[in-house]
This record gives C-alpha cells, structure tokens and sequence, in this order.
C-alpha cells in the first residue's frame, strides 16, 4: 500500500530518500525552512550532484508523487510516516549535535497537540544519530502528548555518495530499531518494495540500529586505515602497496573494499560519526582504542602526503601546483572533510599558489576559498604555468590522461599522485618524476 510520508529535511539523506519513497508509489512531502532551496526543487532544480537524482526527482514531481514544502505542521498533519533527516554536525568535542533533530521532534509534538492529531505517527529517526537518541526523542513527544499516539523508529540510511539511488532503491540490507509490532509491521512493508530480490530487512531493537550505524562506518574507516598506516611502512622497507591489496582483497574474509591506499577519507560521514563515537564511548567509560587509532591515522596521513611535497622542493613559497580532484570522492560535489581543502590549507600556509579542477566540486570550493586559489573548468588548462600536478580525487577522467600534454603544460614532469591512479613502469617510461602512496618513487637520473 502507497503511504503518505514527510520527510524533514532536504539534505543530502533526506532529498535521495524522500525521492525513492516516492518512486515506488508513496506520496512524500519534503520539508525545509530555506525556502529558496524549496522553490528550486518545486521546478525540479536539484541542489546536489547525485547521478540519477535529478532525473528521479523530476518525474517523481511531474508524477505529483513527490512534493517540497515549508509548513511543517500541514505535513505532520497529513503523514503516516515522519523521517527526521536533519544534520547532526560535530560540536567541538567531537560530540555530535542534536539539537536540530530534538527541537522538530518539540515542533511535531506541539503541532500534533494544537491540531488534536488523534491518527498515531511513526517517527522515524533516519539521521545519524548516537546511542539513546530515540530514547530522547520519544521523551520530549511524551512531555506534549500520549504514548498512543505514536512510535519512535530508528531507521539508520547506509548511502554511499556517488551511488545514493542504487543504494537507496537496492539496498544491502534495511535496519530497523523498534520493540512496537505495529511500527515494525508498516516499516517492512515500507520497504518491500526495494529487497524484492531477498536482501534483509533486520529488526532491532533502536539502540542497537543506533550502534549498527556507527559500527559500519567506523569498520569501513577503520580498513582504509589500516592500509593508510600500512602504505607508510611498505615505503619503508620498499614493497608495493597495490600488490599488497591484491593479496589480501582476494581472502573472502577480508574482501576487495575498502583497501585502496590514499590520503585519508573524508566526507559528511566518516570523519564526524568516527568523531561521535569515540566522545560516546568515552562518555560511557569505555574507550574505543582501535577506532581512536583510525582517527588518528587518517589526520597524519594527509600530512605525511604533503611532506612528499615539501620534502621535494624545500621551499614552497611562489611555486605553483595544479590540483585535480577537490570532492572527498568521486560521482559527488560534497566538499565536506575532504582531504583537497586540507592538501590547500597546508600549502598555502606555506606560500604556494593553487590552480584547482574537479568536475563538480568548483562552485562549492569557490565558496569556501574565494579568491585565495585559481579555479579551472578545464583539467589540462588547470597545468598551466605550474611545478607539479597533484591528484586528490580519482574521478575517472583523471585516470588516463594525454601524459604528452601534461608534460607539455607542467614547469616540471612532476606528479604527486595521492590515489595511486598510475602505474610506476608507465611513469618511469614517460619520464615523469612520481610520487605515490605506498610505492617507490620514481625519480629520473
């Protein structure tokens, strides 16, 4: 059956969420306050880069199955179902702030008691929330009305950006936290409709969905790592990386993802929710030493990458480096924790001058940079005048280039690669000076 949905909160969770439910028959109506954003996406105008979203989105409008609005309460009113998509950003102990998901949760309450709402809600925590959230949202409703009146659901998103839409209409797997067999009846057939092909949907208890969420981020953190921390020792004593990812990717045990050496993750993911973590296994007197550890990996390893640089030139001040790649990964434009901006700050603290490229990302670095580096819509155009290339991002573009044009263009064959797109024997038959993570370098006589 077709359910009438709200989602609050048109970020990147709750826009690619609310835009499936509607897929698959629902009626969805996403809310936000900026109604600026809302007016854009009432004429189909997507605010992010999601490949496949934008197309969704405007058919499932056209469908008049997909709606955007401000007014909170006429939503609340209609809807079934009620997911709280709304930021959790970090707070400066690492905590993560919820102060955006407990004030709607208020709202809501006080809506559905003004309006004499008797149909019961579901409310669906489907923002990365730590443990005990659903226990603090469910208090606060209970403060304005009756437990009869509704159930609160945990309901973690595990969507990759870059792949949101498939992950999101074939999901791996669906999590739900509840003990109410009237809530877990209407999530499940909720979500029939995206594990048609038998992948589980798994009831839980909400702390637990709370936890499953940390734990997979954190775990997949914790592999990119490991192999981070291992590249350094494999520069050490002179193995190959790559070929160490070969041998260990083909243990099913292990498995293939998630072990590609680079400059450290980033993302509105991994970075806050590892963060959030470790402050709540601390809080609750049980620290999470492996966890503290991959946290701690990934801040040294962007730096260990940019003292490849300076420990090649010394001096950095006036030169120029061309950067392709500013996202945090690919097939996206979030610029959130990526390890680009990072890269920058460290070189232009040290004088240097930024000529920068990324498919998607430039406007979102504008906005972050301004007039402090040079921006380019044009990969080769970005070389031009500069001492190095520098590679952030392995958007697919990057990965086989005209090395005759790049040489052309660079003072100097010089190519810092941190993504470990290019082969060592290629680029020592090129002529190129390459620099990479976990693997010799290439330095011509």
């Amino acid at each position: 059956m077709a359910y009438k949905i709200g989602v609050i909160g048109t970020g990147y969770v709750g826009l690619v969420s609310g835009t499936c439910f509607a897929a698959t028959g629902n009626i969805v109506t996403c809310v936000d306050i900026d109604e600026e954003k809302i007016n854009k996406l009432r004429q189909g105008i997507c605010p992010i880069f999601e490949p496949g979203l934008d197309r969704l989105l405007v058919h499932n409008v056209e469908e008049e199955r997909l709606f955007f609005s401000t007014d909170l309460a006429k939503t609340v009113d209609q809807s079934q179902i009620i997911f709280l998509c709304l930021p959790t950003p970090p707070n400066e102990d690492g905590s993560a702030d919820l102060h955006h998901v407990l004030n709607v949760a208020e709202q809501i309450a006080k809506i559905i008691r003004e309006k004499n709402i008797q149909d019961k809600k579901i409310i669906v925590n489907k923002s990365t929330v730590p443990v005990g959230t659903a226990e603090k949202v469910r208090n606060i409703l209970l403060q304005y009305i009756p437990e009869t009146l509704f159930e609160v659901v945990s309901n973690p998103e595990f969507l990759r950006e870059g792949l949101a839409v498939e992950d999101a209409m074939k999901p791996e797997r669906v999590v739900v936290g509840t003990r109410s067999k009237w809530a877990e009846e209407i999530m499940t057939e909720l979500y029939k409709p995206f594990v048609r092909t038998g992948n589980p949907i798994i009831i839980m208890d909400e702390k637990s969905a709370e936890v499953t969420k940390y734990a997979a981020n954190a775990f997949l953190a914790t592999k990119i790592s490991f192999m981070n921390d291992l590249s350094a020792y494999c520069e050490k004593v002179g193995a190959d990386i790559d070929k160490i990812r070969y041998g260990l990717g083909t243990d099913s045990r292990i498995g293939k993802m998630f072990l590609f050496a680079g400059i450290g993750y980033g993302g509105s993911c991994f970075p806050k929710d590892v963060r959030a973590l470790i402050y709540s296994a601390e809080e609750h007197k049980q620290p999470l030493r492996i966890v503290k550890a991959t946290m701690e990996v990934n801040e040294a390893q962007i730096k260990r990458f940019f003292d490849k640089i300076k420990n090649r030139f010394g001096n950095l001040q006036n030169l120029r480096f061309a950067i392709w790649g500013l996202a945090f990964k690919p097939n996206t434009d979030d610029v959130r924790e990526a390890p680009a901006f990072k890269l920058i700050d460290m070189l232009l603290a040290d004088g240097a001058h930024i000529n920068a490229h990324d498919p998607e990302a430039l406007e979102n670095t504008r906005r972050h940079y301004g007039d402090k580096i040079n921006y380019f819509t044009k990969m080769y155009e970005t070389l031009n005048n500069c001492d190095a290339l520098i590679i952030v991002t392995e958007w697919n573009q990057f990965r086989t280039p005209d090395f005759e044009t790049i040489a052309s263009k660079l003072k100097n064959k010089i190519i810092f690669d941190g993504r470990n797109l290019y082969a060592i024997d290629q680029m020592r038959d090129l002529g190129f000076e390459y620099y990479s993570i976990g693997r010799k370098e290439v330095r011509q006589e």
